[in-house]
């Protein structure tokens, strides 16, 4: 008879080995030095160990530490890693909420397929990151400061100690959390300035991993996007091809309010997913759902309907817009930045304003982040909430 294969284990969320800290970290005050160095994390951190001859182990709870890795970790070498932005949010209900994080957990699923790592059941991630802030969300996210919100970050690196061009056999998924400022309220006044890409800068390539969440896509960036920064802007507008198609600026979705030249109605316009040139954001999904629902049949206050356009455009089209006064908005989307104004492009040496005539954005930004912090923060009920239950005290 024929040997039978062993059953590889599934990703589980449902069971834990739980160590708890026994040394509690201070929490900083918003604002605080801790809090903007981006790299002060909570009491704990989840980590689940995959091998290729069983699968995945069961998730472990356990004091934040630093993880130890052999020099010869593919991580290290191959750039095997992937990772999401996530955050979870103290309600003014009381709750702690996540925002839609089966998205969160397929994209992540996605990118470690991608990355030459193991695939997983995305829909578990949820859970774990649901059991690290049972346990860390009441001391970090306390009820008396509603409207509050940590940032998680779950990751998947290639950690055997296999030196070689190989796919991984072993893995690690993390996730820790660490309080974040509020970027949305640090901005400069009217938006964002972002720095256009030149041509011999690329994020992403059709056939390539702009799609995915890797770290891959991220570290040859930031040479652009310091050399912006010391010039006084705030992201890259990344821009691909002969004819310089926008496709995201920094780290987050772009988006476009204008009046078509032909029909003249307002339209929403951002980059299109199926060259996947663009992360399918989250926040840029949610965006494009809301608008569509209560946004593209009527409108809402003084804001006009708009009509949601996926498509390719160029900067040369957006500079066109501005000159001819068909721009009435500009903003991000993402995690981190959430819902944000742009206020100018710089394009080689030309300036574009992307704010109507009286220097101040139309509102459609700032409508849509009223609509989206109703649902995160639980002031509407809406699927897209999801409860973390049995907060431990």
């Amino acid at each position: 008879m024929g040997s039978i294969a062993p059953q590889m284990a599934e990703l589980d969320g449902s069971h834990f080995n739980i160590t708890r800290s026994t040394t509690l970290r201070d929490v900083p005050l918003p604002g605080s030095p801790e809090e903007l160095s981006h790299s002060y994390c909570t009491d704990h951190m989840v980590t689940v160990r995959w091998t290729v001859g069983n699968g995945w182990e069961t998730p472990e709870v356990k004091p934040y530490q630093n993880l130890s890795i052999a020099p010869t970790a593919s991580v290290l070498h191959y750039a095997t890693e992937c990772f999401e932005g996530m955050k979870v949010y103290r309600g003014y209900d009381g709750k702690l909420r996540l925002f839609r994080p089966d998205l969160n957990g397929q994209r992540l699923n996605n990118s470690s397929q991608r990355s030459s790592l193991p695939g997983f059941k995305y829909d578990e991630l949820k859970k774990l990151v649901a059991k690290l802030m049972q346990i860390d969300g009441p001391r970090w996210l306390p009820k008396d400061r509603p409207g509050s919100f940590l940032y998680i970050r779950p990751t998947v690196i290639g950690n055997g100690p296999h030196l070689g061009v190989q796919v991984p056999k072993e893995a690690l998924l993390f996730i820790i959390a660490v309080p974040w400022p509020d970027f949305t309220k640090t901005r400069k006044t009217g938006g964002l300035r972002l720095f256009a890409s030149t041509p011999d800068t690329i994020r992403a390539w059709p056939g390539g991993f702009g799609y995915a969440k890797l770290g891959a896509n991220y570290g040859p960036s930031l040479l652009a996007h310091g050399k912006a920064q010391a010039l006084g802007f705030d992201q890259i507008l990344w821009l691909f091809g002969d004819d310089r198609q926008v496709t995201e600026a920094g780290a987050s979705n772009f988006f476009l309010i204008w009046r078509n030249k032909e029909t003249q109605k307002l339209e929403l316009v951002t980059a299109p997913l199926e060259n996947q040139l663009i992360l399918p954001g989250v926040t840029r999904r949610s965006v494009l759902e809301l608008v569509n629902e209560r946004l593209s049949k009527k409108a809402v206050g003084n804001l006009e309907p708009l009509e949601v356009v996926e498509r390719t455009f160029t900067i040369g089209e957006i500079e066109q817009a501005a000159q001819e006064g068909r721009i009435v908005e500009s903003f991000v989307s993402g995690t981190a930045y959430f819902i944000t104004p742009v206020a100018m492009i710089r394009n080689n040496e030309t300036d574009i304003s992307t704010l109507p005539e009286n220097g101040e954005p139309a509102g459609y930004a700032a409508q849509i982040k009223s609509w989206m912090e109703a649902i995160i923060y639980g002031k509407e009920a809406h699927d897209w909430g999801y409860v973390v239950e049995n907060e431990e005290n």
